[in-house]
């Protein structure tokens, strides 16, 4: 563990010019270019072509959260404009009964133009239905870099969801450097997305499109969906100079029952579309570790901590190592069939807890054997995560390559499969 908390992030850096960072999205999604890495070989070909490259029979797992219009802006009085970004729901903490609230709500929310709010509320008028409604919002505490924001509206025939389609603004990410445009709302969400609670989309998963998921249908390949709402944290850039001084930011992770149960019957392995895919598979692996270690833990105990993986690594021995007294890691199988008996036990359909896993240099993968994720930003964790997965220093080359074949980078940009 020691090891991957001293990697330098100044390792992970690249020189990616302003102009490489696609500004919008392809007129079609699936005529964007794919990279593919294939041990060690690197080709190119146009993602309509991606199914040809999947094995027979696999298991592909796809994101379905939807992001949602997270900011709002109020003008005081002053004539000041505060924007308020919200992060997470807070009354209640369960994104559907969020969404169901009416006359009022909490999030964990940022806060722009801080500096400015003082206190007092902030107020609105909107027209939702042909009706005038108004909407307030108040500072509660602070809570790190965020705040607790408490809205209520006076009318309880509207929903929280209905206010954030009526006034809210989608959240493209920032380093666009341009205003939200009306074409985001189709262009930044996936052609499967279905549950609202994103700040930014699962954006491996904007190649896709019916034709294409089509294709892999018809090439016997079985498709399952999982549920990580994304959160601004992940734009947040490693600052410390070891990973050991990053903190991580949890994101809450929902798996259904049949996803458990179609991984158990491809012997737990899997294609993982987007690295928030990624990220929550690979923290079933160390849920089912916790369950196996305490088999009456509570649900909300199941929270994946930043580094439980390399914990957990350094107290288990490897198999085929003389039996020095530790217990020999679990195999992905094994986790897996916990998690099933934990369900069962508990009559759940479906597993709700959260995740703050790290994915670095040093870490084993369990269940992810391919991986399609677009190019990430320098000196990012994603970048780790992919550093992770095909080994060493490989991702240099795979971005040289992307770098000079005029490769387009970042959430609107082009795609990569890789097969380590």
């Amino acid at each position: 563990m020691e090891a991957t908390k001293q990697l330098q992030i100044r390792d992970f850096n690249y020189d990616l010019p302003d102009e490489r960072i696609a500004k919008f999205p392809l007129a079609e999604r699936d005529t964007s270019k794919l990279l593919v890495y294939r041990q060690g070989d690197i080709s190119q070909d146009i993602f309509t072509s991606l199914p040809k490259y999947l094995p027979k029979n696999a298991l592909m797992v796809f994101n379905n959260t939807r992001v949602i219009q997270a900011r709002m802006h109020f003008r005081k009085d002053t004539g000041a404009l505060i924007e308020v970004f919200c992060l997470e729901p807070i009354r209640p903490n369960d994104y559907a009964l969020m969404f169901q609230q009416t006359q009022s709500c909490s999030w964990l929310c940022l806060v722009g133009n801080l500096k400015k709010w003082k206190g007092g509320t902030l107020k609105q008028t909107i027209q939702i239905r042909g009706k005038e409604i108004t909407l307030t919002a108040e500072r509660g505490e602070c809570m790190g870099t965020s705040h607790r924001i408490d809205f209520a509206w006076n009318d309880t025939d509207v929903t929280f969801a209905e206010i954030l389609e009526s006034v809210g603004e989608l959240p493209i990410p920032p380093y666009l450097n341009r205003p939200t445009q009306e074409s985001d709302k189709t262009t930044y969400q996936t052609v499967y997305s279905k549950i609202k609670g994103s700040v930014a989309a699962p954006t491996a998963g904007l190649h896709f499109t019916e034709d294409v998921l089509r294709t892999i249908d018809e090439n016997g390949i079985e498709r399952e969906e999982v549920t990580l709402h994304v959160g601004a944290g992940t734009f947040k850039p490693v600052k410390s100079e070891e990973i050991a001084g990053h903190e991580m930011h949890t994101e809450y992770i929902s798996v259904k029952r049949s996803v458990i149960d179609k991984l158990l019957a491809h012997n737990g392995s899997c294609i993982a579309v987007g690295t928030t895919s990624v990220r929550t598979l690979e923290s079933l692996y160390y849920i089912g570790v916790a369950i196996a270690q305490n088999p009456d833990i509570a649900e909300e105990d199941l929270h994946v901590r930043q580094w439980a993986p390399y914990e957990y690594a350094a107290a288990t021995r490897p198999a085929g190592y003389a039996d020095d007294g530790r217990p020999e890691a679990l195999t992905p199988m094994q986790a897996l069939q916990h998690i099933a008996d934990y369900l069962t036990r508990h009559n759940l359909q479906a597993l709700h807890t959260s995740t703050q896993i790290i994915i670095a240099p040093g870490y084993k993968y369990h269940i992810v054997k391919l991986m399609i994720t677009n190019f990430h930003q320098p000196q990012s964790t994603l970048l780790l995560l992919v550093s992770a997965f095909i080994g060493g220093s490989k991702w240099k080359d795979i971005y040289r390559y992307a770098l000079d074949n005029d490769f387009r980078f970042l959430s609107y940009g082009d795609s990569s499969l890789l097969i380590p």
